[in-house]
């Protein structure tokens, strides 16, 4: 009877779990569905998920109406830019809080969860003056230290959770060995991080090319906006959005983000296999 039961359980979690999975692709099918169809069936009052004459014009019109290949390269460089140095900044931070357990720990922590939760319109006026006095409005450099900032409390967060869970005592053998604290750092420790260091990585850049609200208000001249930033350009005046050529940026959008994390994921999984076997 148990075992029945146990079965039953199984397969709710798999119902659960399909449930889920379709809701969560539902949007991004729709997505792709729309970028391939032509102006009339896009106004059909019955509208079907395989376009019956697939197009690419909504493509063609995307490039022509705004500058993608700008934004794409602005947003490219924001985000991977913030993504380094959040990471650079964060994991000696990430390493000191792990191992040296204080009141500055417990701290560190605190502020870590408060500044989660911080809203972005309390935010903004004191992060523009700031960038103002400092002549960076307008700028990505400018954009790229808000990110960081915004990126490195979560940041610290997950390596330092790596870092703990990295056992001491591997430390302590090297160090038995005779390596220095830099050497193990380097020989030991940041080997075994590696899948810590490529995820908060990947969360940096993907919050970053995804991020709106910052560099719409920051970045004020067309050739310096982000990609976010220049889909809103295809919806008019009066709330009227250019549908096609607006689904098939917006889908354009979202590939760097799915093919960095299917590149990611294979080599997070390959590096967790290979600390293992060293543990």
């Amino acid at each position: 009877m148990s075992v029945r039961a146990g079965g039953f359980a199984r397969a709710g979690q798999y119902v659960v779990l399909l449930g889920y999975l379709v809701f969560l692709a539902f949007p991004f099918l729709w997505l792709i569905s729309t970028a391939f169809k032509p102006a009339r069936e896009l106004g059909s009052l019955h509208p079907t998920w395989i376009p019956e004459h697939p197009t690419l014009d909504n493509f063609r019109e995307a490039f022509y109406e705004q500058p993608l290949l700008q934004a794409a390269a602005n947003s490219l460089t924001a985000a991977l830019c913030a993504a380094l140095i959040a990471v650079v900044i964060a994991t000696p931070m990430a390493y000191v809080t792990a191992r040296h357990r204080s009141g500055l720990s417990t701290a560190t922590t605190g502020w870590v969860v408060i500044s989660q939760a911080f809203p972005f319109m309390l935010l903004i006026i004191p992060l523009f003056l700031i960038l103002k006095h400092l002549h960076l409005i307008n700028s990505l450099w400018g954009l790229i230290m808000v990110y960081v900032v915004w990126a490195l409390p979560f940041a610290l967060w997950m390596l330092t959770g790596y870092i703990r869970a990295v056992p001491t005592e591997l430390e302590e053998a090297a160090s038995v060995d005779g390596a220095g604290r830099l050497r193990t750092l380097v020989s030991v420790t940041a080997p075994l991080l590696a899948p810590g260091i490529v995820a908060t990585a990947l969360f940096a850049f993907i919050t970053a090319w995804n991020e709106f609200f910052f560099a719409l208000v920051l970045l004020k001249t067309p050739e310096k906006q982000t990609l976010p930033v220049v889909l809103t350009h295809f919806i008019g005046a009066e709330g009227a959005a250019d549908l096609g050529p607006l689904a098939a940026a917006a889908f354009l959008a979202t590939l760097p983000s799915l093919v960095v994390f299917a590149i990611i994921q294979r080599r997070i999984t390959g590096s967790l296999l290979a600390g293992a076997v060293k543990s």
